[in-house]
C-alpha cells in the first residue's frame, strides 16, 4: 500500500492544470460513483489527476492503475478495505476494465463502504458494461472525446474561446463566427488539427505522433476489444482485416454482404465488429433516422472516427471525407446524427445538414426546414452557408 500511495503521489505531482478538458466541468464530482469512459490518449488519467491536485488531500485521495502487478496478488476489495482503513475516501482507478468482473467488485465496494467515493476510468468499450453489477443505478457514465477544435487552438496556445451551443451557432452564425474571430484565424490551423490535433499525446512527440497513434489503435484491437467483448485472437485478426479494407474506403454506404464475404464473416458478424469498432471509437457509424442500432441492423454510411486515424492510417484522406468525417465527430458528443437521404445528416431529428465545399449549393436540400449548407474555406458565413470550422466549438 505505501508503494501505491508514493506513485500515486508523484503521478499527481507531476500533472499539469493549466489547460483542462471540456469534460472536467460538467462531471459532477460529488457523485460517490463516477464512471469515465474514452478512447486511449484522450485525456482520462490526467483528468482524474488534475482532479486529485486541486481539490483533495492527497492523504484522502489515491489514483491507481488496474494493469499494477499489485492485482496479481490482491483483489480490488482488498485494496479499497486498505485504503479505507488508512483514512482513505477517494480512489481513483485507471484501466479498469483490465480488471476481470470489475463491475461486480466495485458494486460491493460502493455498497459496504458507503463513505468510499470511487472514480473509474476505462476503455471506451466498457460502455456496454453498465448494467453488470446494477452499476446502471449507483453510477454516473461520462465520456471523454478527443480534443475539439476550440480545445486544440487552446492546447496549442493559439487562442481560448468559449464553447458555442448549437442553436446559437445556427441562429447567428456571424455573430458565433466573428467572436472567434477576433482571437484567431482558424483556417490557418484547421488542417493542422485535421491531420494531427485530435489526441493531446500529439504535443510529446509530433514527429511521432501517427506511429504511436498507430501503436494505440493496435493494442485496442488487441487488448481493450477482447478484454469487454468475447472475441478470440483468430477473431481479433479478422478486425483488424475488416478496419484495414474500411479505411480504405471511408466514408462509404457498406454493401454488407460483399463485405462480410471479403473478409470472410458471416453478415451478423460484420455487423457486430462494427459496433465493437463504433464503441471503441475507431468507427463512426449512422443509421438511418427510422432504425435503431441493433445486430440486424447494418449501417447506412460508415466512418472512421475522426480524421486524425484516417491519416495514421492511410496516410490522407480526400477532402470531401475530411470535411463529413469532421463534421460527424464534432457533433456527435452532444447530438444525435442519423442518416439522410436528401442531406447528408440528420441532427437531432431536427436539422438537416450538406456538407461540401464554398460553391456548394443548396440543390440537394431545397425545399427542406431546418437545413443548412456547411462549406468548407470560408473564415465567415457568405450567401447563407455555414463555415465548417465553427462547428469544431460545440464542445
Amino acid at each position: 500500500m505505501e508503494q501505491l500511495q508514493l506513485w500515486s503521489q508523484r503521478a499527481v505531482l507531476g500533472v499539469e492544470t493549466s489547460f483542462k478538458r471540456y469534460l472536467a466541468e460538467k462531471i459532477r464530482w460529488q457523485n460517490r460513483l463516477i464512471v469515465i469512459t474514452g478512447a486511449r490518449g484522450t485525456g482520462k488519467t490526467t483528468l482524474m489527476l488534475q482532479r486529485m491536485k486541486e481539490s483533495l488531500s492527497l492523504d484522502e485521495s489515491l489514483y491507481v492503475s488496474l494493469d499494477n502487478l499489485y492485482f496479481a496478488t490482491h483483489t480490488l476489495t482488498d485494496l479499497a478495505e486498505a485504503f479505507v482503513q488508512r483514512g482513505g475516501r477517494y480512489l481513483f482507478l485507471d484501466e479498469i476494465h483490465k480488471y476481470p468482473n470489475w463491475s461486480v467488485e466495485v458494486k460491493n465496494v460502493y455498497d459496504h463502504l458507503p463513505d468510499l467515493h470511487l472514480v473509474l476510468s476505462g476503455s471506451s468499450a466498457t460502455e456496454l458494461l453498465r448494467s453488470q453489477g446494477d452499476l446502471s443505478r449507483r453510477a454516473l457514465f461520462y465520456h471523454l472525446q478527443g480534443l475539439s477544435f476550440r480545445e486544440f487552438l487552446a492546447y496549442t496556445g493559439r487562442a481560448a474561446l468559449d464553447l458555442i451551443a448549437l442553436e446559437d451557432l445556427l441562429k447567428n452564425p456571424l455573430d458565433a463566427a466573428r467572436t472567434v474571430l477576433e482571437k484567431v484565424k482558424p483556417l490557418a490551423f484547421f488542417r493542422e488539427y485535421l491531420v494531427s490535433g485530435y489526441y493531446p499525446f500529439f504535443r510529446e512527440d509530433p514527429e511521432g505522433y501517427h506511429q504511436r497513434l498507430r501503436q494505440v489503435l493496435n493494442a485496442v484491437l488487441e487488448t481493450d476489444i477482447p478484454a469487454v467483448f468475447p472475441i478470440d485472437y483468430y477473431s481479433v485478426w479478422k478486425v483488424k482485416k475488416l478496419l484495414e479494407v474500411i479505411s480504405e474506403m471511408v466514408p462509404f454506404k457498406p454493401n454488407v454482404k460483399k463485405l462480410s464475404e471479403q473478409i470472410g464473416i458471416s453478415r451478423d458478424t460484420l455487423i457486430r465488429y462494427l459496433q465493437y469498432l463504433a464503441k471503441a471509437d475507431i468507427l463512426l457509424l449512422l443509421y438511418s433516422q427510422n432504425k435503431g442500432v441493433s445486430l440486424l441492423n447494418k449501417p447506412e454510411k460508415i466512418y472512421l472516427n475522426n480524421t486524425n486515424l484516417a491519416y495514421a492510417l492511410s496516410g490522407s484522406l480526400q477532402t470531401g471525407a475530411a470535411r463529413e468525417t469532421f463534421f460527424a465527430n464534432q457533433l456527435s458528443p452532444g447530438h444525435r446524427l442519423r442518416f439522410n437521404k436528401q442531406g447528408d445528416f440528420l441532427v437531432d431529428d431536427s436539422y438537416v445538414f450538406e456538407i461540401g465545399g464554398r460553391k456548394k449549393g443548396r440543390r440537394q436540400i431545397a425545399g427542406l426546414e431546418n437545413a443548412f449548407v456547411v462549406a468548407d474555406d470560408l473564415e465567415l458565413p457568405v450567401a447563407g452557408k455555414i463555415p465548417l470550422w465553427l462547428f469544431g466549438f460545440l464542445y
